[in-house]
């Protein structure tokens, strides 16, 4: 049985998903940009989801995000479906959009947590050589600054969407500090400052082995058929908590495990027909499909 996963009110997650055989699928160009900004607006605004901070990179998307309603699984199944269903009739295809699997959530414990993994998400490009700073991909990606500034416009675009459908017109983003942090300005001084460091390191380090820039341009001229041409490490650990505080990480995990445990013994009496079973909190598949009874988040 695959270990469920436990769907918390509150929880702030780095979600990524992948394209399929690692294609540039989600290459930068404005019809794929407005595609990506308008879905990613209207799925936070329908399940109550608040974006801090996304990179959309050629192959593969990173969002930091919070969950106030547990709602994680219903704002992935609208977005992803979507997104994949409208940028496969873009490009023509009938396949599969994204990579086989689900997408990656890892719960971040803390507020350094937090700070640590939206800079990685906001460095990735100048980390895979592609632009000097991650404010020169021509992708989606949030800076910093917006944090708090208001939200941002998305216009529904002319293409897929039916002119007098159910989607709206206009959808709006706001991009919000998590929780733990007294201010959007708190959040995003934080930021920047992890952000920069990040962005140093690459540049160092790709000094340092002889590695050159690709450049925005040449970003853009890519085929979205094309692929990397290094390997991917295959079967490696799939987390799902990211906390830098060791002992921490060790309480996290073992609660993770006293729900996967408790779940299995519930799953497990519901099915051999027990009355009145009580599944712990932060059950959601059966919850939502069956209306099973659950245990009250702590």
């Amino acid at each position: 049985m695959t270990a469920p996963r436990q769907v918390l009110p509150g929880t702030t997650y780095l979600v990524t998903r992948r394209c399929s055989q690692r294609q540039f699928l989600l290459r930068p160009s404005k019809l794929t940009n407005a595609l990506f900004g308008y879905l990613l607006a209207t799925a936070a605004r329908r399940h109550g989801v608040q974006l801090h901070a996304f990179c959309v990179m050629s192959n593969h998307v990173h969002l930091v995000l919070s969950d106030p309603e547990a709602r994680l699984p219903a704002f992935s199944q609208h977005l992803w479906s979507l997104l994949g269903r409208s940028l496969n009739s873009v490009l023509g295809r009938w396949e599969a959009f994204w990579a086989q699997g689900s997408y990656s959530a890892v719960a971040l414990v803390g507020t350094d947590d937090i700070i640590d993994k939206a800079a990685y998400v906001l460095a990735n490009p100048v980390a895979a050589g592609l632009v000097r700073r991650g404010r020169h991909w021509p992708g989606l990606w949030s800076a910093p600054e917006t944090i708090g500034a208001g939200a941002l416009d998305f216009r529904r675009p002319d293409h897929f969407f039916r002119p007098r459908g159910v989607m709206p017109e206009h959808a709006s983003l706001a991009l919000l500090p998590p929780p733990g942090f007294a201010s959007a300005a708190q959040f995003q001084a934080a930021l920047t400052a992890a952000l920069s460091v990040r962005e140093d390191a690459a540049v160092t380090d790709r000094r340092a082995h002889g590695g050159g820039i690709l450049g925005a341009e040449r970003v853009l001229a890519q085929r979205p058929t094309a692929r990397p041409t290094s390997v991917e490490p295959r079967r490696g650990l799939n987390p799902r908590v990211a906390c830098r505080d060791k002992w921490k990480r060790i309480e996290v995990l073992a609660r993770l495990g006293e729900f996967v445990s408790a779940y299995r013994r519930a799953w497990s009496a519901w099915r051999a027909g027990a009355v009145g079973v009580l599944f712990p909190a932060g059950t959601y598949l059966v919850r939502v499909t069956h209306g099973v009874a659950c245990e009250a988040p702590a």
